[in-house]
């Protein structure tokens, strides 16, 4: 694969996976819209891995509090924060584990990648996005996140697995309508992302490191590298902007482009 072509998917998904604007969307797009190649399976789990890099180094201290409770949580006992972190983590991460082994075993998966699903799901989740940000309270924090609210952000991040939603932009929307922040929704959206990503990597990594040759290999590092990168700066630049401005620039942005995509197909 050409070097600019490994860059601008890189770009893509680097910018766009913690951004409430759809990764795996824009990704579905660029091959529908630009005619270029379908990038394959193994960029697409090379990607997902750079930006799974790009969170845990941004989020470490969670991180690290939450690895230093995986050893109490196989012990049976929730004690400690590290232990409860890990255990909510493994909870939110259920439904959306069995949704995708559902839609991978029937192949509904490929069926949901269209440029009009995308635009239906950029259009619709955006507005219930900028409705649970305005008016969703914010007396909760990080902190307060409970077993419910785990299940429930759980099943929201379900709905990310349909094309165009968006994994980041759903689990902020909920948790939104139960009451926390905006820095705590993030915070907490970007938390789950971990266990989702890297099961998602091993669900598809298997496959695709088994059919790749050493050139798909050495194009996966190098998209892997640019997407830590481009995803490691939009982190930071997202959480900070979020403490003066709200979600409504991604809303706008979801909305002329799920009416772009809606013209493209029914047009």
């Amino acid at each position: 694969m050409m070097l600019w072509h490994l860059v601008l998917l890189a770009l893509i998904q680097g910018v766009t996976e913690f951004l409430p604007i759809s990764s795996s969307g824009h990704l579905v797009l660029l091959p529908n819209l630009t005619g270029l190649d379908d990038q394959g399976q193994v960029i697409d789990v090379a990607v997902h891995v750079g930006t799974l890099g790009a969170v845990i180094v941004y989020f470490w201290p969670d991180v690290r509090l939450g690895l230093w409770g995986v050893p109490r949580l196989l012990t049976g006992r929730i004690d400690t924060p590290g232990a409860r972190l890990a255990f909510l983590l493994m909870v939110a991460t259920v439904p959306v584990i069995l949704a995708g082994l559902v839609l991978h075993l029937t192949g509904l998966a490929d069926a949901l990648r269209s440029i009009a699903v995308i635009g239906w799901t950029m259009l619709v989740f955006g507005l219930v996005l900028y409705w649970a940000d305005q008016r969703g309270p914010t007396r909760k924090q990080t902190e307060n996140w409970s077993l419910r609210d785990a299940v429930i952000l759980g099943l929201w991040q379900a709905v990310a697995l349909i094309p165009g939603t968006s994994r980041s932009g759903i689990t902020i929307t909920g948790a939104r309508f139960l009451g926390y922040g905006r820095d705590s929704a993030a915070r907490l959206s970007m938390l789950m992302s971990i266990p989702t990503i890297a099961a998602s990597g091993i669900l598809l990594g298997a496959d695709a490191a088994m059919a790749a040759d050493l050139a798909a290999l050495r194009d996966g590092a190098i998209a892997a590298a640019l997407a830590f990168a481009a995803a490691l700066v939009a982190l930071a630049v997202m959480m900070r902007l979020l403490k003066t401005i709200s979600f409504t620039p991604y809303v706008i942005y979801r909305i002329v482009l799920g009416v772009i995509l809606l013209g493209i197909a029914y047009g």
